[in-house]
């Protein structure tokens, strides 16, 4: 395939990296550089896109691709509350695109994982649950889609919680959870690629369950198997989609 590849800082030229090892290749990148040539450029040229930018460059790069036949991989997150409309537009226009807030063929283990726990704890109401997450410095949003993710996976599942609310480390901001909400506990440090804790606390013990990345190149190899996943599909999908751990 012929791959596009909106934003190409670290992620971008990870995906570059990994879409060269599996055959691939990149028919144009798009950075802060030639951003603004974006409408002048040929973005036909590429098979499909992968959106590894910003969430204020992330809607307009969705519907260039629309307007351009091009199938989409969105790993870019911080604009899902634009999620519905941008399906229904994918969706009459026949279009294609794949969106997900961490294509990591580990986290989305612990994604189902994450849904398994919370149905296996919901009934015992001595404990209260907790999300944390660990990001880099640079990371411009917060709580991490990742994070949210298993927020909802929780609250889907466990009846005590019925919203996720955020307290980023280092604001001043006191947030304290009601008992119906579900804490997301953000921290930013150094070069974190990204760890993501779920706690379910009682008066006599504390369950644990961790996943943590050691580098990105998981979520970099993912979205290159997520390109090939769509691939020939129309429709909009998310990551999830992708796996079927029913089997």
């Amino acid at each position: 395939m012929k791959i596009g590849l909106l934003g190409y800082g670290k992620m971008g030229q990870l995906i570059e990296r990994y879409a060269l090892k599996r055959g691939h290749d990149i028919a144009w990148t798009v950075d802060a550089n030639n951003r603004a040539n974006i409408s002048e450029m040929d973005l036909s040229s590429a098979d499909i896109a992968i959106d590894f930018s910003t969430p204020d460059a992330a809607l307009e790069n969705i519907s260039l691709c629309f307007e351009n036949n091009l199938p989409i991989v969105v790993g870019t997150t911080g604009w899902y509350e634009h999620l519905e409309e941008v399906k229904a537009t994918c969706l009459e226009a026949d279009q294609s695109m794949l969106y997900g807030s961490n294509f990591s063929i580990g986290v989305n283990i612990f994604f189902h994982v994450n849904r398994l726990l919370a149905q296996a704890v919901s009934p015992y109401k001595q404990y209260d649950a907790q999300v944390e997450e660990i990001h880099h410095i640079h990371k411009l949003d917060a709580p991490s889609g990742t994070a949210i993710t298993i927020a909802e996976g929780i609250l889907d599942a466990y009846d005590e919680k019925d919203r996720w609310i955020n307290r980023l480390d280092g604001t001043e901001d006191e947030v304290i959870p009601a008992k119906n909400e579900l804490l997301i506990e953000s921290l930013r440090l150094e070069e974190v690629p990204g760890t993501h804790t779920v706690l379910y606390s009682s008066e006599v013990d504390q369950i644990e369950f961790k996943h943590t990345a050691h580098s990105r190149d998981g979520f970099a190899l993912g979205a290159v198997v997520a390109a090939e996943w769509l691939a020939g599909r129309k429709g909009f999908y998310q990551v999830t989609e992708m796996f079927d751990f029913n089997k």
